[in-house]
């Protein structure tokens, strides 16, 4: 495995070398907008395989198929509906994955054995050089262990994963840092199946129509799961107007406490994990400082779910992700 230097990423040479890997069964980790994502030949069942393997995922857990351009979307899906094309034409490139029917011969290590992928264009310059260099779709979850936090930074992946990965492109931090929006259009009904940067409202816009917030289906998609995006440490919510306490009071039972928040605790006992003003950049480092976690050794993390809509919603659904599943150690 090796870390490129970001200022060597976008060297064509480097670019053809991990389009290269691909090809040949590698697992080549890249940047997205929103998160690292673990890329094998969406097509090469082996390297699919590995991909699970690597990361401890369920067979059943589908990837996303990742492509340079919407004009390619017909290799993978089965039929594009109106919906879709609207959709693919107002946000693509960008952090938006459509759920569709799949395509005759798509692997089913891509979708988990369902009848539905998932395809989104990924908006990051670096992702978008290797998908034109490699030629075909690129199946990636995000580049970490099953179920704990998703990486933003190449450092993140070289942690997580180590030599399990042949190559590491380092396009520097991810812009959004949480991952893309999911909704699902197979049936003829628009449904959210993840929150991310681009919101219910951004959808609706565009369709001019509601968008479902129910499954009844069970369309699988990622991070559908109840446990996911966890740190070691257990993610415990707390009212806004409560969180402080509750950190102190655990960091007085002896153990080692974060607080999420703007503003620093008071209490001496308890790590400061900060968050940002605004709900964009709080959703950009929310992982970061969750991996800040870990590196301290935190017992536990207290952390208060946002108010409101859009964004707010994403970065909610995380957290009380991430809270279903904290390991006591």
């Amino acid at each position: 495995m090796s870390v490129l230097d970001p200022t060597r990423v976008c060297a064509l040479g480097e670019v053809e070398r991990a389009a290269s890997l691909l090809s040949n069964g590698g697992l080549v980790a890249f940047p997205t907008e929103t998160v690292y994502g673990l890329g094998a030949s969406a097509r090469d069942r082996g390297a699919l395989r590995r991909i699970f393997t690597v990361k401890g995922r369920p067979p059943d857990h589908p990837l996303i198929v990742h492509i340079a351009a919407s004009h390619q979307l017909l290799a993978w899906a089965s039929y594009i509906p109106d919906a879709a094309r609207r959709l693919a034409d107002a946000f693509w490139p960008g952090p938006l994955t459509l759920i569709l029917p799949k395509a005759p011969g798509v692997p089913d290590e891509v979708t988990g054995g369902a009848s539905t992928v998932g395809v989104r264009v990924p908006a990051h310059p670096v992702a978008q050089a290797l998908l034109r260099n490699f030629g075909d779709g690129i199946a990636a979850p995000s580049a970490n262990l099953y179920g704990r936090v998703s990486p933003t930074r190449a450092r993140h992946v070289a942690d997580a994963l180590g030599d399990s990965v042949d190559l590491i492109l380092d396009g520097g931090t991810c812009e959004i840092g949480l991952e893309s929006t999911i909704i699902d259009l197979s049936d003829g009904t628009a449904r959210l199946l993840r929150p991310g940067a681009i919101t219910r409202a951004m959808l609706e816009h565009v369709l001019g129509s509601p968008i479902s917030l129910e499954n009844p289906q069970g369309t699988p998609a990622p991070g559908q799961k109840p446990s996911h995006y966890a740190p070691k440490a257990r993610v415990v919510l707390a009212a806004a107007e409560q969180a402080e306490a509750t950190a102190a009071r655990l960091a007085a039972q002896g153990c080692r406490v974060g607080h999420l928040a703007v503003a620093p605790s008071h209490h001496p006992g308890v790590w400061w994990l900060p968050l940002s003003l605004t709900l964009d950049q709080q959703a950009a480092n929310l992982y970061q400082r969750l991996h800040e976690a870990d590196a301290l050794q935190l017992d536990m993390v207290v952390a208060s779910l946002p108010r409101g809509h859009g964004i707010a919603e994403a970065i909610a659904d995380r957290l009380s992700r991430a809270a279903e599943r904290g390991d006591w150690h």
